[in-house]
């Protein structure tokens, strides 16, 4: 005799293999060690690799690929969405975290071991693409994985905080990243030019080794074992649908307003990447002093987060999110300009207000916002499709910021201005959406497989 399955929980209730705080953990964890492979990628790509792959060019040249190098991650970030979401949504979520992880690993320490192009010539920056292709693949999973495990795992009234320490570990790897740099940076030209940058990325072995076994303790989510679990009926059942398919045809109203929403992610490299390169190489600025700003407008983030999720539990996503946005186009504007003034004080200031305070309310609430704007059956295919796709310009912005800039301080102002765009059509997006802070799951689930035909938007 099989026996009696327990009694599902009361709606909004947590299931009994729920686990939130081991989800929340897992996710901060491993986004944080993911990133830092990620973002000292993003460090030695503003500081390093325009010496070191492309010395043939002019430095304002040199600089403009080095970031296109960076930018290059972004490209292969939407098809890793497609790739990771596919086998979240039908294989489980824990799959995808630590497929992500090992990839990630692999392509960061390859990096470690490059040749230079005074070695192999073309073949250094060929490379070199490559390897950073292959890390936007596992980065296009790797967060819509985190968010759709630790969403699924959280209780009613705290999606969002849970949800949030996906992003805030992604912070923790920014300052890891960052933190490994400062003594690299201080470093003699011929030293850090010949194996100094080369450090940061044969540590990412350590950062592989600890994600994996973190991550493989982790229970899969009860709502997508409910979902796997649903019987087999005369007509095809909803997983008998490719996620994708199935998002592109009953869910791309939600899926644009993710993409829209998620180019606020610009502002992040404009000031990690961007402000760091026009610092250092326009400004004249010492690079440890920049990387020390970013080091502390993070640790501000880390607590900034979770207490910017905790009020959108509250009082809704949307609100909180929104004014992430706008205020962040006013917050970069006024770090660029100190940046071009050379003025330390203003520019530790303006650094944490935006990337530390500001910015931390979009960069909180995101998890939860867009998590709860589809079902399960194409969560996560929906959240790592449409925030890649609206990363992607995020990746390609300090390039395109450079170029706007040209090689004059007082190019900091149409930089503010492309950021600005940015962040109203964000905020924009996110007004359209529909307010789900105060619904279940099991509510949630009802409303976003019939929005498309049924539900207002902004409702």
């Amino acid at each position: 005799m099989s026996p009696t399955p327990s009694p599902a929980p009361a709606a909004g209730e947590l299931p009994p293999t729920a686990q939130p705080t081991r989800a929340a953990a897992a996710a901060w964890v491993g986004s944080a060690l993911e990133y830092y492979d990620f973002f000292i990628y993003g460090t030695a790509a503003a500081l390093v690799f325009n010496r070191v792959f492309f010395p043939d060019s002019s430095p304002v040249a040199g600089t403009l690929l080095a970031l296109a190098t960076f930018g290059f991650g972004y490209v292969a970030r939407p098809l890793g969405a497609v790739l990771f979401g596919h086998i979240g949504d039908r294989l489980g979520r824990k799959k995808v975290l630590v497929a992500t992880l090992l990839l990630m690993g692999f392509a960061t320490l390859a990096i470690g071991f490059l040749p230079t192009y005074d070695q192999v010539g073309a073949l250094a920056p060929a490379l070199l693409v490559t390897c950073r292709l292959l890390q936007g693949l596992s980065a296009g999973g790797e967060q819509a994985g985190a968010n759709s495990m630790t969403l699924e795992h959280s209780p009613q009234h705290r999606r969002a905080f849970f949800t949030s320490f996906t992003l805030s570990g992604t912070q923790g790897g920014q300052i890891l990243a960052t933190a490994v740099f400062l003594p690299v940076a201080l470093l003699p030209e011929e030293a850090l030019l010949s194996w100094g940058w080369r450090v940061p990325f044969w540590a990412s072995v350590l950062v592989l080794i600890a994600g994996v076994v973190i991550r493989r303790t982790l229970h899969e989510t009860p709502v997508f074992e409910a979902e796997i679990a649903e019987p087999a009926g005369p007509t095809p059942s909803k997983r008998d649908q490719l996620p994708l398919a199935a998002l592109l045809r009953g869910h791309w109203p939600n899926l644009l307003r993710v993409t829209l929403a998620a180019t606020v992610a610009s502002v992040s490299t404009l000031m990690t990447v961007f402000a760091l390169s026009f610092a250092v190489n326009t400004v004249g600025l010492e690079r440890s002093t920049m990387l020390w700003v970013v080091v502390c407008a993070n640790v501000v983030a880390l607590a900034a987060i979770p207490a910017f999720a905790t009020l959108a539990d509250r009082i809704g996503r949307r609100p909180v999110f929104i004014s992430g946005a706008l205020g962040s186009a006013v917050a970069l504007a006024a770090y660029l300009w100190a940046v071009s003034t050379g003025d330390l004080v203003l520019i530790f200031a303006t650094g944490i207000l935006l990337s530390g305070v500001v910015y931390s309310a979009a960069n909180g609430v995101w998890p939860s916002l867009y998590g709860e704007m589809f079902p399960a059956k194409v969560r996560l295919t929906g959240m790592a499709v449409g925030t890649q796709i609206g990363f992607a310009l995020g990746g390609f912005a300090p390039t395109i910021a450079t170029a706007l800039a040209g090689d004059s301080a007082a190019g900091w102002l149409p930089v503010a201005v492309f950021g600005a765009v940015i962040c109203a059509v964000a905020a924009a997006s996110a007004y359209s959406a529909r307010e789900t802070a105060h619904l279940t799951l099991e509510e949630i689930e009802v409303v976003q497989d019939r929005e498309p035909r049924t539900v207002r938007a902004g409702a």
